[in-house]
């Protein structure tokens, strides 16, 4: 039985952009076709895509899983599939579980989870140091044989920057990215959101930019002196994103992401301490955020990542500076991504750059749409209007600020190795 996508406009940047039909037989695309070819017309199965595009499997290169140790907030398939939902073929996953994925033991359980799942693929990152306790090296080079695509301690900032730069010469020998959760904890200090007069106004003790930036200029420099490969995670603020400017100017060996609540959002929006507004890096100023904009628009930022943090009501109905920081994200980054091509500041293919290209790139993932291929597929309507409804995640989680935002644009169906796993 083959399948036939048909009516819609194929977006693959740098390969092509047109209206085309793909086949696929056996997970993998047979052909790529002309709407008016019969070829294959006979035992075919149409998905009929009139109207919307398929772009190459959307890849989350910043994903919270929770399992091992932690399936009151999360599983690996409740996860995956919210992760269908929100048109993602594949994820990275972070590895601040319990036990934490500093070996190959957790990282086979992760990925033979997800396998005998069958739904969106994962590929794990493993912890930089043992239990991201941030003073001795984790089995990296067991953990890379077992399957991991990157190390990080993220959530845990590594502070010792000498230890930073033999974990950084050990992972440029192994051809793996460090993912940097870039953060001075003495000066995030115990607070809770941005340093700025909403803070001020509600009483709660804040983060200033110079937490993030101190710690990504560091890390730039680390990556100068080694020649390793270094990935910012979740950008936040302007003096950041300039930093990273500049560096990549020098061409430093460097990439970072965003998160789509840092060109949605700002702490002006966290209001009447309601917790799903409480993330890290907080939600910054008016000036950050049009920085962040700024950065995908000239490429200063690479690509666009949820880090979807799912917490239960435990950690989040307290009071704000008790509560657990973070949000859900893989069903609503597509949405919310798309509002910037809406608002002109993005190209379609610049979005499909930076939420499956440029991660795939990262990882060591190529996710072209050529006859050949394995058939990770997403499907696109860019016409439906819809209110965001937390209460419908797949994800078990609902801790989310986008509740009853009014979106347009979201996932139809998405394919991973030439099955549907999410159709709406």
């Amino acid at each position: 039985m083959r399948i036939r996508i048909k009516g819609a406009r194929v977006i693959d940047p740098g390969n092509f952009d047109d209206k085309k039909d793909i086949i696929i037989k056996n997970h993998l695309i047979e052909a790529i076709v002309d709407p008016e070819d019969n070829k294959s017309s006979i035992d075919v199965e149409t998905i009929d895509a009139k109207g919307m595009i398929v772009v190459p499997g959307l890849i989350d290169i910043h994903v919270h899983l929770r399992e091992p140790g932690h399936e009151y907030k999360e599983t690996i398939e409740t996860g995956l599939k919210a992760a269908a939902r929100g048109g993602f073929t594949a994820i990275c996953s972070m590895p601040n579980t319990n036990p934490v994925n500093d070996n190959s033991q957790v990282t086979k359980f992760i990925i033979n989870r997800a396998n005998e799942l069958g739904l969106s693929r994962v590929y794990p990152a493993g912890a930089i140091t043992q239990g991201s306790a941030g003073r001795t090296l984790a089995e990296i080079y067991d953990m890379k044989k077992a399957g991991i695509v990157a190390c990080t301690d993220d959530g845990k900032p590594l502070e010792n920057s000498n230890l930073m730069r033999r974990a950084l010469e050990y992972c440029k020998g192994l051809n793996i990215p460090i993912l940097v959760h870039a953060e001075d904890m003495s000066l995030a200090d115990g607070g809770s959101m941005n340093e700025g007069p909403p803070a001020t106004l509600l009483g709660i003790k804040g983060i200033p930019n110079a937490a993030e930036t101190i710690m990504v200029v560091r890390d730039i420099l680390l990556s100068e002196l080694t020649g390793a490969q270094v990935h910012f995670c979740h950008i936040s603020t302007k003096e950041s994103v300039e930093a990273i400017r500049q560096a990549k100017k020098r061409g430093v060996n460097i990439t970072c992401e965003t998160a789509p609540h840092y060109f949605t959002l700002t702490d002006e929006d966290a209001k009447d301490y309601n917790t799903n507004f409480k993330m890290n890096p907080p939600l910054r100023s008016k000036e950050d955020k049009k920085a962040v904009i700024q950065g995908l628009i000239d490429g200063t930022i690479d690509l666009i990542a949820s880090d979807h943090a799912p917490h239960s009501k435990i950690e989040k109905d307290v009071e704000f500076d008790r509560a657990a920081f973070g949000i859900v994200g893989l069903e609503t980054s597509l949405p919310l991504s798309l509002k910037l091509v809406r608002d002109g500041f993005l190209s379609m293919q610049d979005l499909v750059n930076k939420m499956a290209k440029n991660p795939g790139k990262l990882i060591g993932i190529k996710n072209d749409i050529n006859p050949g291929n394995i058939a990770d597929l997403t499907i696109i309507d860019l016409d439906e209007s819809f209110e965001i409804n937390p209460e419908t995640f797949k994800s078990k989680s609902i801790n989310t600020p986008f509740g009853g935002f009014k979106a347009r644009g979201n996932t139809f169906l998405t394919m991973v190795n030439g099955k549907v796993v999410y159709s709406r």
